[in-house]
């Protein structure tokens, strides 16, 4: 099948849109004319969001463990059979854990790694070839501020998959970048989603405070970047890690 660019750029997948930053990511697209097709583990709520967005645009789910290279590989060629190309690829899926290195055991150790860092690889890989046929792809990764400047509060095992991240990125645009594919990662901080449920109000009321903006962070602000992104105003930018922290950490 051969494909406009403009139907290219109207295909993207989002991994872990069952809520939070990967639901708004997914509800912004969606609102832009995008066809996106979501992914989680969670099929329930991925299913809900769903409902939301045929309301008033065009989405499928799918369920998906990024975590499981099979089954990514799967999802993709499923998509590839049905749509015939991949325009923009969102890895989101992630997970968090708060504790000491000596609290991280061996299991927490391989599953934070896992969904967070092999999973964006994994549905990097089964992505690419597509996009270079095409010659033309736009990759967002979702790192963190802790991929900068590291955390006292998560488990370091946390921040280090997101640094992982954060290179990939930056190798992927290097290679990636002669075949019309731009790839670029946001680091979010202290962003309001359902991760941050463990926060208690002098926290949230602390953290808020020592911003230069005076606020936590929205789902709709890392959105908002990620769809700049991958968007074509963004075509001469590639391997950034944007921050989206209100100022927390400025490079």
């Amino acid at each position: 099948m051969i494909f406009t660019q403009q139907a290219i750029k109207k295909v993207a997948i989002i991994t872990g849109a069952a809520q939070g930053i990967g639901k708004a990511i997914a509800l912004r697209f969606a609102k832009k004319g995008t066809f996106v097709i979501i992914t989680d583990i969670n099929l329930e709520k991925l299913r809900e969001v769903e409902k939301e967005i045929n309301k008033f645009g065009k989405c499928s789910s799918l369920k998906l463990n990024v975590a499981c290279p099979d089954e990514v590989n799967k999802i993709v060629d499923e998509i590839i059979k049905k749509f015939g190309r991949i325009g923009i690829l969102v890895n989101n899926a992630g997970i968090t854990a708060n504790g000491s290195i000596e609290q991280v055991n061996n299991e927490l150790l391989d599953r934070i790694i896992g969904v967070n860092f092999k999973g964006t690889f994994y549905c990097c890989r089964a992505a690419v070839p597509i996009m270079k046929k095409q010659h033309y792809g736009k990759i967002v990764n979702i790192s963190s501020i802790t991929a900068k400047r590291g955390d006292n509060t998560t488990a370091p095992c946390y921040g280090a998959s997101k640094g992982a991240i954060a290179t990939l990125t930056k190798s992927l645009a290097r290679q990636l970048g002669p075949f019309g594919i731009n790839v670029n990662a946001v680091a979010p901080h202290a962003i309001d989603t359902p991760m941050m449920k463990y926060w208690d109000e002098e926290k949230r009321k602390k953290t808020s405070e020592s911003l230069p903006v005076r606020r936590l962070g929205t789902p709709e602000d890392v959105a908002a970047a990620v769809t700049f992104l991958a968007s074509d105003e963004a075509s001469f930018i590639t391997g950034q890690i944007i921050n989206v922290d209100g100022g927390h950490f400025m490079d």
